[in-house]
């Protein structure tokens, strides 16, 4: 590959993230959009996080993905140092309270300081959010979207037909 500037950064916490993150990076490798992995805390490397964030747009980056457990304060931190789009990926980490401190502290950002908020451990989401903002300005992108998209149907589809083929029950009428 020879663009060495990212398009989207994925920034975790913690490698104990790695396991939910990757699915980020496994989209965006899919689709052939370059991209760098981070580990970065809010908290215990704050100046690291804020200097990422604050140099990412300079750097040719387009979007943040930024996951995090427990507190989940590293996307927003990010977002207040940055003018790029920030997408949020609350993870349920052992520290966590089943995830919902993860996605209330990346959802309640105060107004001024947006992030969009997936899913919990819904970076593969975060992912095909980011593309679709790419491809808003990139026609290859959008045919590689509609081919995701078309494959995912196909694949409803074909599981459904699998679904009405089943009659071991009395009263099952499709």
């Amino acid at each position: 590959m020879e663009n060495k500037i990212p398009s989207v950064l994925i920034v975790m916490g913690s490698t104990s993230d790695l396991s939910v993150m990757e699915k980020a990076a496994e989209f965006l490798n899919e689709m052939k959009i370059p991209f760098e992995i981070h580990v970065l805390s809010a908290h215990r490397t704050p100046d690291e996080a804020a200097n990422l964030s604050r140099n990412a747009a300079q750097r040719g980056a387009k979007i943040i993905i930024a996951g995090a457990g427990g507190a989940a304060h590293l996307p927003g931190v990010l977002a207040a140092f940055t003018t790029l789009p920030v997408i949020g990926v609350p993870v349920k980490s052992s520290n966590s309270i089943d995830g919902w401190d993860s996605i209330l502290s990346i959802l309640q950002m105060p107004s001024g300081i947006p992030v969009a908020t997936m899913a919990l451990d819904g970076a593969k989401n975060a992912a095909i959010f980011a593309t679709q903002i790419l491809a808003t300005s990139d026609k290859e992108l959008q045919k590689k979207l509609i081919e995701f998209k078309n494959s995912s149907a196909k694949k409803v589809l074909e599981a459904a037909n699998e679904i009405a083929k089943i009659n071991k029950f009395q009263y099952k009428i499709n």
